[in-house]
């Protein structure tokens, strides 16, 4: 795929012309990566930021003693790594591949030189900074104050709004991460998820197969998430 067609995927770069989608192709290079390779780690300069065009990639934090703590997942046609344009110049996480792909990146004195020539650009990471905070900030709430099946229950509502199939009632969808991230994701551990998962299914919310996830009733499910029964956009 050519870089103009990954660009007009993302929303930092909607509503640019052709003249400016080919400005940013023309600094962008291509970037390809292997399963578990990191792109950049926790304190590294901040040489640039990037947009994922296929894979998967995870954010995360890595402890002193081996632990780690996935921040954000980040899929196709997303950009990662904006904010390090910002602060102290260094990336707040570590980059690391949860499957093979390949992302578009974007080195940070040229893409500044773009911002200062069109204010579209500026506007636009504004707009995808603000996204980023407002995720973070949603996350922060859910791991202070609500229980793990209510953050394991917003977790399957907002992946069965980004990716899903429904059949006969039912809402058919695949995790997009191992169980273990999850357990990361939602702060807490594996045993507490599964545990979580059981009881999903002893109180006829959901069933798991595998990867597959099975939700049975979305309104109960909705209900412990504490959302309203009618979809609402995830951003």
């Amino acid at each position: 795929m050519e870089n103009r067609e990954i660009l007009r995927k993302s929303l930092l770069f909607s509503g640019l012309d052709e003249e400016g989608l080919t400005e940013v192709a023309a600094i962008a290079t291509k970037r390809s990566f292997a399963k578990g390779e990191a792109l950049f780690t926790e304190g590294e300069p901040a040489a640039g930021f990037y947009l994922l065009a296929q894979g998967s990639m995870k954010l995360c934090k890595v402890s002193p003693d081996g632990r780690e703590k996935v921040l954000h997942f980040v899929h196709p046609s997303e950009t990662f790594a904006e904010a390090a344009f910002f602060g102290d110049g260094r990336y707040p996480a570590e980059a690391r591949a949860t499957e093979k792909g390949e992302a578009l990146f974007f080195p940070r004195e040229a893409f500044m030189g773009l911002l200062e020539r069109n204010p579209r650009f500026a506007l636009n990471l504004i707009v995808s900074l603000s996204l980023l905070l407002r995720r973070f900030a949603r996350q922060i709430e859910e791991l202070s104050f609500a229980e793990v099946p209510a953050r394991l229950a917003a977790y399957l509502i907002e992946l069965a709004e980004r990716k899903s199939t429904s059949f006969q009632g039912k809402t058919y969808l695949d995790l997009d991460m191992k169980k273990g991230e999850l357990a990361s994701r939602l702060g807490t551990v594996s045993e507490t998820l599964s545990r979580t998962f059981r009881k999903f299914k002893e109180e006829g919310f959901a069933e798991v197969e595998g990867s597959r996830v099975i939700i049975l009733d979305m309104a109960r499910l909705r209900s412990l998430a504490g959302k309203q029964s009618t979809p609402r956009e995830i951003g």
